[in-house]
């Protein structure tokens, strides 16, 4: 989920590589919803080996109350901090890249 400074809105997308995304989407390379609610901090993400799995549970979220998904928010990062500081230093995200946060993903697919 990408949040707004305003923290009024959340964006939920699926995708095989959470790093590229969160770049495009930090740079305004996407367009459409994250770039007119400049939603562009990585606030809570679950990762999935399924990509069905994946995409079923995108769809449950996003037919989910904003208060619910703001409580899903709050229980993994109470304090919104942006999940992806320090991903990428100065390089981009063709580079490949061992992220501190690489061990910290949580596996919901067992």
């Amino acid at each position: 989920m990408m949040q707004s400074a305003s923290r009024r809105a959340l964006y939920i997308g699926v995708t095989s590589n959470l790093h590229q995304r969160v770049f495009n989407h930090k740079h305004h390379r996407t367009g459409g919803f994250t770039e007119s609610y400049a939603a562009a901090r990585l606030v809570y993400f679950e990762q999935y080996s399924d990509v069905r799995t994946a995409i079923d549970r995108e769809k449950q979220l996003k037919g989910w109350r904003w208060e619910k998904k703001e409580n899903l928010v709050a229980a993994m990062n109470p304090s919104r901090r942006d999940l992806s500081v320090g991903w990428y230093g100065t390089q981009g995200p063709s580079t490949p890249l061992r992220c501190a946060r690489d061990d910290e993903l949580v596996d919901h697919s067992a």
